[in-house]
């Protein structure tokens, strides 16, 4: 299982610290796209957190359930209006298994770099084409890995640069190995978190599908579905479980 780095400490502060991607402008786009692809549901998230993307689903009337590995991240989503009515399962979603079958899965916010190696993120597909429903769909949100945008022999780009907030990556490009490195001031307190992560490229997670037995059908640069070119910085992709 993996390791939890989004404890108590993290959790406290999550809505805070990425306030920029719980914006409507971020979440309602999001949130359109997903529910044009969930039909009736019910629909699966995969590390669902406070429920960011998870509650303005349900209400709109689809039945969301989710996995999470921090049981203190659920807590948080328990805390809101309408969050303790979701069902979440605490444990790892490369690996967890729940009863009844979905129309749509999903891992938004680069969640899919959290699982470290490759055989976790196989297993993650063969997770979810075992959850859904035959012609089910799983949409991933994720980064395009900045390389070129590195210096000439350097492996570090900041990402976050304020008085009370540094934020930089490191890469190891020979592992795809990514850190994040957090230093922050908080309530007097200087705090400092580096969280590992597997960098990943879209060419790898079509074959990661292809494995499961689904396959790509559609692949945009953002959620108002932009096209998908070498300038993207992330993609949104839509792959489909094959049908009976």
């Amino acid at each position: 299982m993996q390791p939890n780095y989004f404890g108590a400490r993290v959790a406290s502060r999550y809505d805070e610290s990425e306030a920029e991607m719980f914006d409507p402008a971020v979440v309602e786009p999001t949130v359109e796209f997903l529910a044009a692809l969930a039909g009736p549901g019910p629909v699966l998230e995969l590390g669902i957190g406070t429920g960011r993307i998870a509650i303005p689903l349900a209400e709109r009337g689809i039945r969301v359930h989710g996995i999470d590995l921090s049981s203190e991240m659920v807590e948080r989503l328990r805390q809101k209006p309408s969050g303790d009515a979701i069902e979440v399962t605490i444990g790892d979603f490369a690996t967890a298994r729940l009863d009844g079958r979905f129309s749509l899965a999903y891992l938004v916010f680069n969640t899919i770099m959290n699982l470290t190696s490759v055989d976790q993120q196989v297993a993650c597909f063969q997770n979810v084409a075992a959850h859904l429903v035959p012609g089910g769909r799983f949409v991933i949100e994720v980064g395009v890995p900045q390389l070129q945008r590195l210096p000439p022999g350097e492996t570090v780009r900041p990402f976050h640069v304020s008085e009370t907030r540094l934020g930089f990556d490191e890469f190891d490009v020979a592992t795809q190995r990514l850190t994040s490195h957090h230093y922050r001031m908080a309530e007097g307190q200087f705090e400092v978190c580096s969280i590992p992560f597997r960098y990943v490229w879209p060419s790898e997670l079509d074959l990661m599908a292809r494995l499961a037995g689904m396959t790509l059908l559609e692949r945009w640069g953002s959620w108002q579905r932009e096209p998908f070119t070498r300038d993207s910085a992330k993609h949104i992709s839509v792959w489909e479980k094959a049908p009976a």
